[in-house]
């Protein structure tokens, strides 16, 4: 009989990747990977699933939600970024895959990216709109410029000013201008610099921002969100000059001008001192030349009038004459309306006292006496023909009266609640009645009824 082997210990599906997802965690630690980014999904529960890939393979990648919310961009389909994970599997389906805890686009072209990214999502808040950028004085006198103290960019500012304007005060706010924490301190001091002008501390006419030239990473500062932001709240006009003029940031389109370089910055708000005397040299010639045109042409008008002016004593005895004719004259008009206005007060004296009370009451008393005694006859009349109307009235009256009526025989019957009986069928046998002769009243009681 042929003996058989004892069969081997089986492993669930479950203990098998259970055991492969522990050795692949404990074997290894965090891990940087760079590669592409394929099949990616933003899930509504607000974790990233994707795959990253290379030439020859690809793995699986998932990005919870607490750790993609710490980075700056949203990665896209065919982008190449490098992240930091931990080697895990998952068991569900034994599928190998890499927990993401941080990302980073990779290579000078994703800071690219990273750039244009943030550059029209700030467009689309309309941060760069034309309509919200301030005007820039051509000819400022109080200059703040936020840059390094130490920095070739102010040394170019102030050589300019110096040159142009040297008049110009400049109030320099320094912080670093690349490395970390650089974006923080250029945005406080644009703040503090907008709080300063708007408390009036400092006067500032405009606000210069920006550094030399160098890479991409070296400008990086001022291509975050923050400066950009800074550089569109402030009240008072800005100005970016940052790098060379190839060089382009957020912050030039934020800021209400930009300038290819700090030196064209300077230039921008300064006004040349050279020209300025230029001008006022050119200026100073016109004018003179306008008062000695002016003169000249007063002079001629003098002369001129110098031939036409005549003796004053001349003149001075013709005025005197017609003072003396007019004065002659204001004396007759004078006499004159003075014997019209005598004239007129006489008369009007007299109307005066034609017209006074006392001969129009003796008028009125004349008139008063026939109007009376036409008033008491026509009243005598009046009182007599309504006495004889209303003794006329009376008689009609004692005549339809029912006094009248029972003088000649009749009488008013009444039942007992005093109401009229006109005929016999308004009472029965047995009802009491009144009956009202001329002098006195009977009662009776209704015996009987006839129609007749």
């Amino acid at each position: 009989m042929q003996s058989t082997s004892p069969q081997p210990l089986a492993l669930s599906v479950s203990e098998l990747n259970r055991e492969a997802k522990h050795l692949l965690e404990t074997h290894f630690d965090w891990v940087w990977v760079e590669g592409e980014i394929g099949n990616f999904t933003a899930a509504s529960s607000g974790h990233w699933y994707f795959t990253l890939k290379d030439e020859d393979a690809q793995v699986r990648c998932a990005m919870f939600r607490r750790a993609n919310s710490r980075i700056k961009y949203r990665p896209a389909q065919g982008e190449s970024v490098r992240i930091r994970a931990r080697v895990s599997l998952y068991e569900g389906r034994g599928e190998f895959q890499l927990i993401c805890e941080h990302m980073e686009p990779a290579g000078a072209g994703a800071l690219q990216l990273a750039f244009e990214q943030l550059k029209s999502r700030l467009a689309q808040e309309g941060l760069f709109a034309a309509e919200s950028k301030q005007a820039i004085p051509s000819a400022a006198q109080h200059i703040g410029v936020v840059t390094s103290a130490t920095g070739a960019a102010l040394q170019d500012i102030l050589t300019v000013l110096n040159r142009r304007s040297p008049h110009s005060k400049v109030y320099v706010f320094p912080v670093a201008v690349q490395g970390d924490g650089a974006a923080l301190q250029i945005a406080e001091a644009i703040h503090l610099a907008d709080r300063l002008h708007r408390e009036q501390v400092l006067p500032l006419d405009v606000l210069v921002v920006g550094r030399g030239g160098g890479s991409l990473e070296d400008l990086w500062a001022f291509n975050e969100e923050m400066v950009a932001r800074a550089l569109y709240a402030a009240t008072i006009p800005t100005v970016s000059a940052v790098g060379h003029e190839t060089d382009f940031s957020i912050a030039d389109l934020a800021a209400d001008a930009r300038a290819a370089t700090p030196s064209a910055a300077a230039e921008l708000i300064s006004a040349d001192q050279a020209e300025l005397l230029q001008l006022v040299d050119g200026m100073s010639n016109r004018m003179a030349r306008a008062v000695r045109r002016i003169l000249t042409d007063h002079d001629t008008r003098h002369s001129g009038l110098r031939r036409r002016l005549k003796d004053p004593g001349f003149a001075l005895k013709q005025q005197k004459l017609s003072l003396q004719r007019l004065r002659a004259s204001l004396q007759q008009s004078m006499r004159q309306h003075l014997a019209t206005a005598r004239s007129d007060t006489r008369q009007t004296h007299l109307r005066l006292i034609a017209q006074h009370p006392r001969h129009a009451l003796a008028r009125h008393r004349s008139q008063l006496t026939p109007l009376y005694r036409q008033l008491t006859l026509h009243m005598q009349h009046r009182l007599k023909d309504a006495k004889a109307e209303a003794m006329h009235k009376q008689s009609l009256l004692r005549s339809l009266g029912p006094e009248h009526i029972l003088g000649r025989g009749y009488a008013i019957v009444t039942d007992s609640s005093g109401k009229v009986v006109r005929q016999a069928q308004d009472t029965a046998a047995g009802d009491a009645v009144r009956v009202r002769l001329q002098r006195g009243t009977l009662t009776a009681q209704v015996t009987g009824q006839s129609s007749d």
